[in-house]
């Protein structure tokens, strides 16, 4: 296994009280593989990444417990130093807004040779080198000129191109991409998804692909998990958790997209109500306010992410299949 995360738990203090980002998440990631990561924005998508990633902004922020288990060793017992060794190299992320991700006053060459230099013990001239293959893989026209631009010499869909090349020019063995195509239109989120994939085959690396767009972690992934306030609450592949959604949220979400598999007439379902407050968040079940499968212990207790098919993991009281049956 290349990743285990197992009981992480996120916190930000804010003047109302503390708010569990991400609460108690649990999940693996094989050699290999792409893992998709889906729901409503404040579900806990980023801050995830972000744990594992050792960046949650302090002191507001920090993660109270858990284990995040990368190549069998315990990122959170790392050093800061030995973690800067990690990201870059061994971990990359691909952040939502490349303008604010790359740095203005650098040119692009600067910001792909410092890690190069950083983790590859390149010189200076090997790293230019490489920063330029880089940027042709990645379809950035005229290279070896484009790479003394400055980002804002870049359109958006360019600087993302230029962001992926940043992030795999050290071959790291996972990629973790925050929303990458979020601000791109669909035609350049096309071109990126497309890129992507192709790169993946190429590098042989690992991703988990955050995303509001089911359709492209359906394209793109072959594990997806589902998130709702700072939770877990479904886990399979692609295949199952949208031929077979088990989870009244996973349902609402694919009931409230259009789908080339319903008829044209057929009517968006959007789910009602908004989600919990993080701060004071329900005793039992956190979708229950806005579950029409709700039962009286999900009032009480909250469900446990527990298989019920094989490599299937949903957290929720009701079996929807037989109660919508």
């Amino acid at each position: 296994m290349l990743l285990s995360v197992e009981h992480l738990t996120t916190e930000f203090a804010t003047n109302r009280g503390v708010a569990k980002a991400v609460d108690d998440v649990s999940f693996e990631l094989r050699e290999g593989e792409a893992l998709g990561v889906v729901g409503e924005s404040g579900s806990g998508k980023s801050v995830t990444a972000l744990s594992i990633m050792r960046l949650v902004a302090r002191p507001a922020g920090r993660i109270t417990s858990g284990c995040v288990r990368f190549n069998d060793e315990n990122l959170l017992d790392l050093s800061e130093d030995e973690m800067r060794r990690v990201r870059g190299k061994q971990i990359a992320m691909i952040f939502q807004d490349p303008m604010s991700s790359l740095n203005p006053v650098l040119s692009i060459e600067r910001q792909m040779t410092e890690s190069l230099e950083l983790h590859e013990g390149m010189t200076r001239r090997q790293a230019r080198r490489r920063a330029i293959e880089m940027l042709e893989l990645v379809g950035i026209p005229d290279a070896p000129n484009r790479v003394d631009d400055h980002p804002y010499q870049f359109s958006g869909g360019m600087r993302q191109r230029v962001m992926i090349a940043i992030a795999l020019s050290c071959s790291p063995r996972l990629l973790i991409a925050d929303e990458p195509t979020t601000a791109l239109d669909v035609t350049i989120q096309a071109q990126i998804t497309d890129l992507v994939q192709r790169l993946r085959s190429e590098f042989t690396t690992s991703i988990i692909w955050i995303s509001h767009d089911l359709g492209v972690v359906a394209g793109l992934c072959d594990r997806a998990l589902v998130m709702y306030a700072g939770q877990v609450i479904e886990d399979g592949t692609v295949d199952d958790i949208f031929a077979d959604p088990r989870h009244p949220y996973t349902l609402g979400l694919l009931r409230s997209i259009p789908r080339l598999d319903r008829p044209v007439t057929a009517e968006l379902v959007p789910i009602d109500g908004s989600p919990p407050d993080l701060v004071s968040p329900p005793v039992g079940c956190p979708f229950q306010p806005r579950c029409a499968y709700s039962v009286a212990r999900s009032l009480e207790e909250r469900p446990p992410l527990q298989e019920v098919l094989t490599g299937h993991k949903v957290a929720c009281w009701v079996d929807i299949t037989k109660a919508a049956g």
